[in-house]
């Protein structure tokens, strides 16, 4: 295991990189070195991990995985968006932002199970001691969540709560073993196009022997750099179930917003295509489409992850944007059995 004492991670992480790396390899919590980009990646020595798939990998055909954008702290209107979406999507990837915080995840995962989803919900190890993601897990286990998306956490941005300290008690991996541990099929991301690339397959490798049993990844530039990413962490010993990202954006509030993430990479040109069209909404979800159905032709890749808001209106616009993208990824790469 890495000592960070000597090579301390600001985030406190022992099994990194995350994906916030600036591309000068600093730290996005400051310009310090991010102390695990000049090595291979840390191997994971704690006990080998329950890797299981969650169950929508147990069907026909590729999974789509759609990000739930609701008002926070509305359950009327995450029933509502639940049901839009629902019927074009194998699962709902419930995300946990550090500048709009919402339900505990417990609870999002009963609404939107109520509401007709499948919920895979994302814990962060930014706000969330040790203790409570225990306890997170244990009452997602029992609230029915379908998988557990185990993540380190963005840094909160330094005008957003700055009265509110972030914690890191743990890592993305080791929150995955714990996950794993507790009978949880275990969610990870990665980033393709993160500094150190060439770390990153190796990285992904150590998530799964730590208990990992899926992978979603971040955006990345085409799906020729997939393909060549999930090659190389097969190379590994990387055998689980990739979840590509594709970019929806139907505006250019959605899309400069998706550019500014760190470890994204969206194609420039696909971009501009959209927002120049006569109808930016149609041909942004023609190009959501189009770039599915290539990651799905990418060996290896099993799914695809509908990412990002899909507009700058409201969350209703962008359930229903999401929604069709969903249908039409159906249609034309196969229904699921």
């Amino acid at each position: 295991m890495r000592d960070v004492r000597l090579d301390p991670c600001p985030k406190r992480m022992e099994f990194g990189p995350c994906g916030g790396v600036r591309a000068d390899l600093t730290c996005e919590l400051g310009t310090v070195p991010c102390p695990f980009t000049g090595g291979a990646a840390v191997p994971w020595t704690g006990p080998p991990g329950r890797s299981a798939a969650p169950a929508a990998f147990g069907h026909e055909g590729p999974v789509v995985l759609t990000d739930l954008t609701s008002p926070p702290y509305d359950p009327a209107a995450l029933g509502r968006i639940v049901r839009t979406i629902a019927g074009s999507c194998d699962a709902l990837l419930i995300g946990q932002h550090h500048d709009e915080p919402d339900f505990p995840p417990t609870m999002l995962a009963v609404l939107a199970r109520e509401a007709g989803g499948h919920p895979w919900v994302t814990l962060t190890c930014r706000d969330r001691n040790r203790v409570v993601l225990e306890q997170d897990v244990a009452g997602l286990a029992a609230a029915g969540a379908e998988a557990v998306f185990c993540v380190t956490g963005d840094a909160r941005g330094p005008s957003v709560r700055p009265d509110v300290s972030q914690v890191f008690d743990l890592d993305g991996t080791r929150l995955a073993s714990l996950a794993a541990a507790a009978g949880l099929p275990a969610v990870v991301p990665e980033a393709p196009d993160a500094p150190p690339t060439g770390l990153r397959p190796a990285r992904l490798a150590e998530k799964q022997r730590a208990g990992a049993g899926a992978v979603v990844l971040n955006h990345a530039a085409s799906p020729g750099r997939v393909a060549e990413f999930v090659t190389a962490a097969r190379g590994h010993g990387a055998t689980l179930p990739v979840v590509a990202g594709v970019a929806v954006f139907t505006d250019e509030p959605g899309a400069r917003r998706l550019e500014a993430f760190p470890g994204l990479e969206i194609d420039p040109a696909a971009v501009e295509r959209v927002l120049t069209a006569s109808d930016p909404v149609e041909a942004g979800i023609e190009a959501a489409v189009d770039e599915a159905v290539a990651l799905l032709a990418v060996d290896g890749v099993a799914g695809v992850n509908l990412s990002g808001r899909g507009s700058s209106g409201d969350d209703d616009t962008a359930a229903a944007i999401k929604a069709e993208i969903g249908h039409r990824i159906r249609s034309r790469a196969g229904t699921r059995g």
